[in-house]
């Protein structure tokens, strides 16, 4: 195999790692660590970062608002989250020439399009919430009927 062809290759954090085809093969990204794509994903698509940018929809938040609305978020993962955010481009923070200083949350243009996205995902699963609520069940049942069994037979 030629250098950086291997699967422990560096990459060029500001290369594309999938390459630019749209064609939906059974590999969309890349799944290696060091893939830009797979990195941001990481990121964006973790529980925080979705609420954050669901609630930074219509109109900016301040940390406290944000910290009150997103239930069981620590103030630290909340300034994490928001951190991360802020440095892939997708919320603008504003701090306002006050006394005290105030800080406004607000998506920019970049974020307002990854709400859409989100949005998206939201109507797919109330369209299908049903559906995972039964597979859930037949999932937790079948597993209850194996330990079961399964305590019948000692080994």
């Amino acid at each position: 195999m030629s250098p950086g062809h291997g699967a422990n290759a560096l990459l060029d954090p500001h290369t594309e790692c999938c390459g630019t085809s749209h064609s939906y093969g059974a590999k969309q990204w890349d799944a290696r660590e060091g893939c830009e794509v797979r990195q941001i994903l990481d990121r964006i698509a973790d529980k925080w970062s979705l609420l954050v940018i669901a609630l930074l929809d219509r109109n900016s938040l301040r940390f406290t608002q944000l910290k009150r609305e997103i239930d069981g978020i620590s103030q630290r993962m909340l300034t994490r989250t928001l951190r991360h955010l802020e440095r892939d481009g997708l919320v603008r923070r504003t701090v306002h020439p006050t006394v005290p200083p105030r800080v406004d949350y607000a998506l920019t243009p970049l974020g307002g399009t990854l709400h859409a996205t989100i949005q998206s995902l939201v109507t797919w699963t109330e369209e299908h919430q049903r559906e995972i609520a039964a597979a859930r069940d037949a999932y937790d049942a079948r597993e209850r009927a194996d330990g079961e069994a399964a305590e019948d037979y000692p080994g």
